[in-house]
């Protein structure tokens, strides 16, 4: 019985694992693929965890490997809907993003049962996050951002796109023309320190190679990775917002010679239309400034346009702390509408003293500026000038802020400085950078002074001798008043090889 009871058993273990197979290999088989990876498939942890697809584009694999993204169009003059069913025509069942600021309006109609759909990027207290992050919606390899207004024929010229950009390293997008665009491909500089976004002269005829920055309608195919990994992927007016971003990794765009995008009817050809148009362009584009801290465009034609303070805003950074501005901490130097500020007011305070015959001269790091490169510091925030006490009474500038602060016929605002015995002049009400004037006299011939600030290391008595003459040295645009040895005077206020040898006021040496 005991042999019997072993027997019978043994066969309810083998049928039961026999059973334990023939699921597994039921569940298996129902798997995608037989649960195998695509051949041309690599199983890689990228965003959302999605496989990234390493071969080739198909017209089969298409809607899984690009979406289309729709970034550029107006309100109030479009053609979504025609887009929309012309991309859906040409490409299928391929996802087609219409990425808007807030919900279009007047109303956009899609087919609802088609693969287009609206991501709206204002927030919505009823929505959760992802819903305006339209990149979190993306899980193909590639997208595609097309403007308003255009049609594919031919979907095979993406396949080349695809194969291109995995095939050149510091190419990270291809542009592909609208109908008869003509494109133009053009330098740029950003300097992030500088806060500065430049346009050197163009010569004609420039290659449409690999650009740094191409103007003329058109589209960008690039890899999903290379738009999440900017600040601002889909920052409007689209694609120079990419192209500025592109700039400072060093990355290039090619020019397609073999794909064309068609424009599919006329668009802003009244002339409040076109006005509003390029009305929203250059608002998008001040706007996108103000987001990454571009403060200043120089032109081709060397003219620069600011976009930072001036004398009906703020200055740019806040209290400045043991001598170290925010922006320091930032990677950053002085915002370049700040240091035009400064510059301004000097020069005003410089003709004030002159007209009124006062004996001045740079102090400090200011007349440090001057020695290094004619100008003022890169990261400094005021301009320090010393004058003799004596000659106060000569300027009734002032004479008429020793009583209480006034607003020239200049907008300049002359006080007596809260903190000591010297004199400040503001650019202006609202913003407050500025120029001190220290009052010095001579005591046994040497030049000292009623308020001191510890803080400040260069803040010391110098031999009169130093004044005896005064000299002149290039400062901000126009010839100031200096002493006669600057060199020796400033090695004589900060130590010797401060010349040549800068130092941020933590004494790091500035990158």
């Amino acid at each position: 019985m005991a042999v019997v009871f072993r027997n019978r058993r043994l066969r309810v273990i083998v049928i039961s694992l026999a059973v334990i197979v023939i699921l597994y290999l039921l569940i298996y088989t129902k798997l995608p693929d037989g649960g195998r990876a695509k051949k041309d498939v690599e199983y890689t942890d990228t965003h959302q965890g999605k496989h990234k697809s390493t071969g080739p584009i198909t017209k089969e694999n298409l809607p899984e490997r690009v979406t289309v993204i729709i970034r550029e169009f107006e309100d109030f003059d479009n053609a979504i809907t025609d887009s929309v069913e012309e991309l859906e025509r040409t490409l299928k069942h391929v996802k087609v993003l219409v990425i808007s600021d807030d919900v279009p309006y007047p109303p956009v109609q899609l087919n609802p049962k088609g693969s287009a759909r609206i991501v709206t990027l204002a927030g919505n207290l009823l929505d959760n996050h992802t819903s305006c992050c339209p990149l979190h919606q993306v899980d193909t390899d590639f997208v595609f951002v097309v403007p308003d207004n255009v049609k594919i024929r031919d979907w095979t010229f993406i396949k080349s796109a695809a194969a291109f950009l995995r095939s050149r390293r510091n190419t990270k997008a291809v542009a592909v023309p609208v109908s008869d665009s003509k494109l133009e491909c053009f330098n740029m500089t950003v300097d992030y320190k500088r806060w500065t976004l430049s346009f050197p002269r163009q010569d004609a005829g420039s290659a449409l190679s690999e650009c740094q920055l191409i103007k003329g309608s058109h589209g960008l195919f690039l890899e999903t990775e290379t738009l999440r990994s900017l600040t601002e992927p889909l920052s409007r007016p689209f694609p120079f917002t990419y192209y500025v971003q592109a700039r400072v990794k060093n990355w290039k765009t090619r020019v397609m010679k073999s794909g064309r995008l068609e424009v599919i009817r006329p668009l802003y050809t009244d002339p409040h239309s076109s006005w509003k148009r390029k009305r929203a362009i250059t608002d998008r584009t001040k706007a996108f400034y103000r987001s990454v801290g571009i403060k200043r465009e120089v032109l081709p034609t060397g003219a620069s346009l600011y976009y930072g303070c001036d004398k009906d805003k703020p200055r740019c950074f806040g209290t400045v702390l043991k001598d170290m501005p925010q922006f320091l901490y930032q990677g950053r130097w002085t915002p370049p509408c700040c240091l035009r500020a400064l510059r301004e007011t000097a020069n005003h305070v410089f003709r004030a003293l002159e007209a009124c015959g006062a004996r001045y001269w740079l102090e400090g790091g200011s007349l440090l500026g001057a020695a290094r490169h004619g100008d003022i510091i890169p990261w400094d925030y005021d301009v320090d000038v010393g004058m003799y006490k004596a000659d106060i009474p000569k300027c009734s500038s002032l004479v008429k802020a020793q009583a209480e602060p006034f607003t020239d016929a200049q907008d300049f605002v002359w006080e007596k400085a809260s903190e000591g015995d010297f004199f400040r002049v503001q650019y202006s009400e609202v913003n407050r950078l500025h120029v001190d004037i220290f009052p010095f006299y001579s005591k046994g011939g040497v030049m000292t002074k009623d308020s001191w600030f510890p803080t400040h290391r260069q803040d010391t008595e110098f031999p009169e001798s130093f004044l005896t003459p005064l000299s002149v040295v290039e400062f901000a645009g126009v010839n100031a008043s200096a002493p006669n040895n600057v060199k020796k005077f400033l090695e004589y206020k900060f130590g010797q090889g401060v010349v040549e040898n800068p130092r941020y006021p933590n004494y790091q040496r500035p990158v």
